[in-house]
């Protein structure tokens, strides 16, 4: 069933599925995970459309490749679909889902660090859809820039920081999600933005003030 399933989700998750009816709501997808915990995979694909973008957007901010990324949210959902009948609600699908995929991209990200022949140069529009509000408006130079700092973070600090910043997460989700206690998160976050500050300010000077 697992192979059938990641052969199928493959090409949903690089291209995801044709939808008319807008909009889901959150009763329809609670219907859709009830039917995919008793095994129906076209429930479960249903999950997958509704969350792809959201989840390959994280992956590929963490090991910064779109094909990796790509390759991350195949097997987080086939992780999700197998672990999917221990799922009670204790916590939103979408952060239960955010720690499989944040989990097993940061593996990926840590076994690249290690490898330096494939070291990734970096998705130059991996941020244009970063919904923080204070990286709104800024124009595709200081996004390409942007995505180079991020780039400096360890994988753990470039997750936190994107689940906090682009999925909205709480600190408490975040805590669950990389399996450290809240403090330890707002320690990396606060640490992550003065490193982020000070490259940009680094940055800036050696590249001439973007009017940031």
């Amino acid at each position: 069933m697992e192979a059938s399933l990641a052969a199928t989700l493959a090409p949903l998750v690089r291209s995801g599925l044709e939808t008319s009816t807008g909009v889901r709501s959150e009763e329809e997808e609670a219907v859709w995970i009830r039917r995919a915990q008793g095994g129906d995979p076209e429930a479960f694909r249903r999950l997958v459309d509704r969350h792809r973008d959201a989840v390959v957007e994280t992956a590929r901010r963490i090991v910064r490749s779109r094909e990796e990324a790509e390759e991350v949210a195949q097997d987080a959902f086939v992780r999700a679909w197998r672990a999917l009948p221990g799922f009670r609600e204790e916590a939103r699908f979408s952060t239960w889902l955010y720690r499989i995929v944040t989990r097993r991209a940061i593996d990926v990200a840590n076994t690249l660090r290690r490898r330096p022949e494939r070291m990734i140069a970096g998705d130059p529009g991996a941020l244009e859809n970063l919904a923080a509000p204070a990286r709104r408006g800024l124009p595709p130079t200081d996004l390409t820039r942007l995505e180079r700092i991020l780039a400096e973070l360890p994988p753990v600090r470039r997750a936190i920081v994107t689940l906090f910043y682009l999925r909205d997460q709480s600190i408490e989700e975040i805590a669950g999600i990389v399996d450290l206690p809240p403090g330890t998160v707002k320690s990396h976050l606060y640490r992550s933005r003065s490193i982020l500050r000070r490259s940009w300010l680094r940055h800036t000077r050696r590249e001439g003030p973007r009017g940031l």
